[in-house]
């Protein structure tokens, strides 16, 4: 979880890689409202996101009851997002990706074939509330780096 441009599919992919877990991208779930409106410059509401965090819970809650492990890149910026993500299932795990503004900026500048633009990152800045049970890892890591230490926390769990 965390803003765009935080290294989430990026993390995500090559974590499920190493695990043999299935990856989901939450992007490609979001309706084609929700991502005009992104490529607009316009911030979701919560009203726009529901649908959206309903599906996604709808696919962990498959996957759980299938006994399949998941990796699911996810925004999840609100604490109310992330407990309707993880309603029913008590083996959920969070992993925030965190940066500086700056940064995430950058990467997102660098990215232009993505409908979530850099003139968004402020807005989701403003909506972020940063977890407070979930696994915190700097972002300025490299992905190898960034799932060893998921490795060691899951590990812990």
């Amino acid at each position: 979880m965390g803003v765009s441009g935080s290294g989430k599919t990026t993390v995500g992919k090559l974590f499920a890689e190493q695990s043999g877990w299935a990856f989901i991208e939450g992007d490609d779930y979001h309706p084609p409202e929700n991502v005009r409106k992104m490529a607009n410059g316009t911030p979701l509401t919560d009203a726009d996101r529901q649908p959206w965090l309903e599906n996604l819970h709808k696919i962990l809650l498959e996957h759980a009851q299938a006994h399949q492990p998941l990796v699911m890149a996810c925004s999840a910026l609100k604490k109310h997002y992330r407990q309707m993500l993880a309603e029913g299932l008590p083996d959920i795990h969070f992993v925030f990706l965190k940066g500086n503004y700056d940064l995430i900026e950058e990467r997102l500048a660098a990215r232009p074939e993505h409908y979530m633009k850099a003139g968004m990152l402020r807005s989701q800045y403003e909506t972020l509330q940063e977890p407070q049970k979930a696994l915190v890892i700097d972002i300025t890591q490299n992905p190898r780096e960034i799932c060893r230490q998921i490795w060691h926390y899951l590990g812990a769990a």
